[in-house]
């Protein structure tokens, strides 16, 4: 029986998807093709010829007038398109690199961790994913780390900088060129912040517009998409917007014992990516479709599960409360939902509302539908905060092995870069050579508030060239996958 159910299903559904995702041109098309023969058959040509010599000049002028003025109408109204010109990712030096035993040796000799502590560090970071080629900044090298002000302020220009340089040159865009500056971290915000930081730098215009986000967590990446997407809408056409997303880790690196605060200081590394979107399709690489953002931090457990504080002996880090795994799969489901609604062929929301009508009247014996986003995506990018998430995603999406892999390579080669990590695993993708014109490629990220944020592009030029100027993955690509 499961047999023919197979056989069943392998050649039915192609079917049914064919019929629902083309109903117009299978279905209504024949039908009304069929409807005005039938009445028109009786008339002849002769009587069909003088009906129409009989309008009257204003119902052929109208005929012909209102559907242009409505098209044109619906044109000038339309938000224009944003497109993605090039991105860059950050690769470290390398004295910042740092292997699982040398960070466990460095644990071991904290003068804050006990045995007990350390064991479960030790555990912790063999679970985690990372191999052993991620960066840290040199000030946590130390023994102890040695955080502080003007530590955290060279991290961040260090990735900024390279990141930017790096994107400058692949792009050949003048700095003057830019109109729009949006940078975001989460847990440092120096002052004067860093959109001054780079304009100074670069002697970026003094009427550029500028916005530096922070406390939004590893999805603040999409969010500044978003804000970026709305200013370039509002400028003119064919301006330029920057986009910098990093997470500087030696501000948030976490030297007490709380348990609860150790495996962000695990996970996290040194990231950035630099971003050039444009409203000029002249040059770009990729469109952006869609953003849907879901936040509940209206809710008390989602707000708090994720936090930046001081444990009892004053040392601030990053709280994860027990609530996270629970409430990321709810804000998942949340966003999932509402991006399914604007990519999901026909024949995938039909077979989900029929589930959840059968559900709601049958009792939860029926089983929700998974819609398969395989028909909406080629490429997958899920932020790479630590394998649970990973796996999370996959179960809860029916995603193969494939489909994660950039994200899971990612989380190995240069831990959790927080906002940032999805261009590295765009990156990958195309180091790989998967990337083809007409290729979709989902974006998720996850963030405290609690937050998920999606973007979806449509490739519209393929790479040129996977190995230029500062690519993440260019000394590496060869070596992966590997086996985690």
């Amino acid at each position: 029986p499961a047999h023919l159910s197979n056989m069943v299903s392998k050649h039915l559904k192609p079917l049914y998807q064919l019929v629902v995702n083309n109903f117009r041109i299978v279905v209504v098309a024949p039908v009304t093709a069929v409807v005005l023969l039938r009445n028109a058959a009786p008339l002849g040509p002769d009587e069909l010829l003088s009906r129409l010599h009989g309008l009257r000049q204003v119902h052929v002028f109208l005929a012909v007038f209102l559907p242009f003025a409505i098209a044109t109408l619906y044109l000038m109204r339309r938000p224009r398109s944003v497109y993605l010109v090039d991105y860059a990712c950050c690769r470290p030096k390398s004295n910042c690199r740092v292997s699982i035993a040398s960070f466990i040796e460095s644990a071991r000799l904290s003068p804050y961790i006990d045995d007990g502590t350390f064991h479960f560090m030790t555990r912790m970071l063999q679970r985690s994913g990372l191999g052993d080629q991620t960066y840290l900044h040199p000030s946590l090298h130390h023994i102890p780390p040695h955080c502080c002000l003007s530590e955290s302020r060279d991290e961040a220009e260090q990735i900024i900088f390279a990141t930017v340089d790096d994107l400058l040159a692949k792009t050949g865009i003048s700095p003057a060129a830019i109109d729009i500056l949006v940078t975001n971290c989460s847990g440092f915000t120096p002052t004067p912040s860093f959109t001054d930081i780079i304009v100074n730098k670069y002697k970026l215009r003094g009427d550029i517009r500028n916005v530096n986000m922070s406390g939004m967590g590893c999805s603040a990446g999409v969010i500044s998409l978003d804000v970026a997407r709305s200013l370039l809408q509002a400028a003119p056409r064919g301006a330029h917007a920057l986009v910098v997303s990093m997470e500087v880790t030696s501000f948030i690196y976490y030297t007490g014992p709380d348990r609860t605060m150790l495996l962000p200081g695990a996970l996290f590394r040194m990231g950035a990516a630099a971003v050039l979107l444009s409203t000029s399709r002249a040059k770009s690489r990729l469109r952006l479709t869609h953003i849907v953002r879901t936040l509940n931090a209206a809710k008390d457990r989602a707000y708090l599960c994720a936090s930046l504080k001081e444990d009892e002996h004053g040392e601030t880090g990053i709280y994860l409360s027990k609530d996270l795994v629970p409430v990321a799969g709810e804000t998942l489901k949340a966003n999932i939902a509402a991006l399914g609604s604007v990519v999901l062929p026909p024949s995938e929301k039909l077979l989900f509302a029929l589930s959840f009508i059968a559900r709601k009247a049958l009792g939860r014996r029926i089983k929700l539908y998974v819609p398969d986003f395989h028909m909406a995506f080629e490429h997958f990018c899920v932020h790479s905060g630590g394998r649970a998430v990973i796996d999370a995603v996959q179960t809860s999406l029916c995603l193969s092995d494939e489909n994660v892999e950039p994200s899971r390579m990612t989380l190995h080669r240069f831990g959790n870069t927080s906002s940032s990590s999805l261009w590295y695993e765009l990156a990958y993708i195309e180091a790989k050579g998967r990337m083809r014109k007409g290729d979709r490629v989902w974006m998720v990220g996850f963030g405290s508030g609690f937050k998920c944020n999606s973007a979806v592009w449509e490739c519209i030029r393929s790479p040129s060239d996977v190995t230029t100027l500062g690519a993440p993955w260019a000394d590496s690509i060869h070596q992966y996958p590997v086996k985690i």
